[in-house]
């Protein structure tokens, strides 16, 4: 059985070796909660040219050091020049739950002008170690160390050099996920309301109840998780869900299917005045009954209503449950696309 262990599958995995010196690299080191605005001014300064239309709230990055289970002074690694700029940023998060499978999730991004130069092949072959340190730490008894391992990472279409580093780390494309927009100017469809089925608005009392069907309807959904109370409470409690452009289905007061839309305003100068729809689903036993776009349908009304003018969203396009051509037929159009790789044990 021990070749069937975790710790044997990874291998040996000590502590990642800092990068050595390169070109206009003249520290690594790992992070701290002072480092909030360097890592944010990396993944901003990135966003400009990796996706235009959107960009990552200074708070998404202060949120993830009050996470239990993100210690950024072993799980973020940055890199800086002799005037103090930080180049380079890549984070490792082992995901907190251990029931079905041990997944790593890696992020990060170079500063546009200094690509090129193996500053980002240094900063993968870091996180790929500590990612393997991760699972044989996390593998701790024989019911964690028998499971499945991941480590994941996402590249957007067109940056080929990430995907060229991670093929070389042995990742291996699995889904491709599209961004998709919606002109909220155009007709909003007005569907017959489904008998026994209320649509209301989220309200905060409903986070509890929300964060378990969210994970009753993506139980099948490739990659999927199911969301921790910690994290579900940065997510629902934060300053970016807009309760009144979230949709909630509820048969008997149950919730059964839902739309949440965020607005994050720093994307209004790209895209202008815009709302984001972070999750749509319907949980398993209500599936079939057109219940998926009424509260899309719903939301988009919302957002209109609210002066906004663009509807975004990211759906897996093998997804099992048809979203593609869900979204479609709401007027939804492709935009742009990433890739997930994956490194499996």
């Amino acid at each position: 059985m021990s070749e069937h262990r975790l710790s044997a599958r990874v291998g040996a995995a000590p502590d990642p070796a800092l990068p050595a010196e390169q070109a206009g690299v003249t520290l690594w080191r790992t992070a701290s909660v002072d480092d909030i605005d360097a890592i944010h001014g990396v993944l901003a300064a990135a966003d400009r040219v990796d996706h235009p239309t959107w960009t990552t709230p200074r708070e998404e990055v202060a949120e993830t050091f009050e996470l239990s289970h993100v210690d950024h002074a072993r799980d973020t690694l940055i890199a800086f020049d002799d005037a103090g700029e930080a180049l380079a940023v890549g984070t490792v998060t082992l995901y907190p739950a251990r029931d079905e499978r041990l997944h790593v999730h890696l992020s990060g991004a170079v500063r546009p002008e200094h690509r090129g130069r193996g500053i980002g092949t240094a900063l993968f072959a870091w996180q790929h170690e500590r990612a393997r340190q991760q699972l044989v730490e996390a593998a701790t008894g024989d019911a964690a160390s028998a499971l499945p391992a991941e480590i994941q990472i996402y590249a957007a279409e067109k940056d080929a050099a990430l995907a060229r580093i991670a093929e070389g780390h042995g990742y291996r494309t699995e889904r491709w996920f599209s961004t998709m927009h919606r002109d909220l100017t155009q007709p909003i469809p007005e569907l017959a309301a489904v008998a026994g089925i209320e649509l209301v608005r989220y309200s905060a009392d409903r986070a509890e109840d929300a964060r378990l069907a969210r994970n009753d309807a993506f139980r099948d959904h490739w990659g999927s998780l199911p969301s921790q109370p910690e994290r579900w409470q940065q997510f629902i409690g934060g300053s970016f869900l807009r309760s009144e452009l979230c949709t909630l289905a509820l048969d008997d007061g149950r919730i059964v299917a839902f739309c949440l839309a965020s607005v994050n305003e720093e994307d209004f100068a790209v895209l202008g005045p815009n709302a984001y729809i972070d999750l749509v689903g319907v949980v398993r036993s209500h599936r079939g009954r057109g219940l998926a776009p009424r509260v899309i349908a719903s939301s988009l009304a919302a957002m209109r209503d609210a002066g906004l003018g663009v509807a975004v969203l990211d759906v897996d396009t093998e997804s099992p449950t048809g979203a593609n051509s869900l979204y479609g037929a709401l007027g939804f159009t492709a935009y742009e696309k990433d890739r997930v790789l994956v490194r499996r044990y």
